[in-house]
């Protein structure tokens, strides 16, 4: 089961734990309207990171855990609506590129 939240025009403090804990290292510079955060096993985050991709025009990154090797989470970053649209997808799993078995 994957968690799946949403921070509309995150705060500049949110953005900078973000960019410590992000495998993209944004720059200070970059400040979505929205970013999306989706949390659960690691084979359920490498699919939404692909539906990420494949639904808008996002920027999709993992944020480290308590070691470099571990996946706790992905940061799913852009504009408002695109990043709720991608967050539905995941949610849905209206996704016609992925099967499950």
């Amino acid at each position: 089961m994957l968690d799946i939240r949403v921070i509309k025009a995150p705060a500049p403090g949110t953005m900078r734990v973000i960019r410590q804990r992000s495998g993209a290292r944004w720059d200070d510079d970059f400040r979505p309207a929205a970013v999306g955060l989706v949390q659960g096993k690691l084979i359920e985050m490498l699919v939404a990171s692909d539906v990420a991709e494949k639904s808008a025009n996002v920027v999709v990154t993992d944020i480290r855990g308590s070691c470099p090797q571990n996946m706790v989470l992905l940061a799913i970053a852009g504009e408002t609506e695109s990043v709720m649209e991608c967050l539905r997808r995941i949610r849905d799993g209206k996704d016609q590129t992925h099967d499950c078995w």
